[in-house]
């Protein structure tokens, strides 16, 4: 990484709202949960500790962790029709990022639809392979309709008469 490149992350990382910040610590604990199959008791203790955990939004990310892990059976069974190949052939970081979305897309209808599409978007560019993010995309692109198709539904017909 250059120096530029170093310089940009920084900047960018300093300008993460709070929920930006709590979504970057559920990705890592949710990495942790998915490869080394932690409890997430432990995981929860050892990301609290870590740097700039004070700038999340703590209530975010409790509800992100612990609703991803306890829901996962299910948020797998949402994604899998939306999905081209098993999971052992999805990396840990676009799995945790989609289950991310998926819970985000149910549980959270006061962030719009395409606010989480693009905070999954841009957790995967930072932290995925060089094209997760197109695949993490059009999964909960797909996702989306069935979770929220009012809202869905009403942006499309809104972006269609513009």
């Amino acid at each position: 990484m250059s120096e530029t490149d170093k310089r940009h992350a920084t900047r960018k990382s300093s300008q993460l709202s709070g929920r930006s910040r709590a979504r970057e610590f559920v990705l890592q604990a949710l990495y942790q949960h998915l490869v080394g199959g932690n409890a997430a008791a432990d995981i929860d203790v050892f990301t609290r500790d870590l740097s700039g955990f004070h700038k999340a939004d703590a209530a975010h990310y409790d509800a992100l962790l612990h609703g991803c892990i306890a829901d996962a059976t299910l948020l797998d069974q949402w994604l899998e029709p939306h999905l081209d190949r098993p999971w052992p052939e999805i990396s840990p970081i676009e799995h945790a990022v989609m289950w991310m979305g998926a819970w985000e897309l149910q549980h959270c209808p006061d962030i719009p639809w395409r606010v989480v599409l693009n905070e999954c978007i841009e957790l995967t560019k930072s932290f995925g392979g060089t094209d997760g993010y197109k695949y993490v995309n059009g999964v909960l692109n797909h996702l989306a309709p069935h979770l929220r198709p009012t809202e869905v539904a009403a942006d499309q017909a809104a972006r269609t008469h513009s």
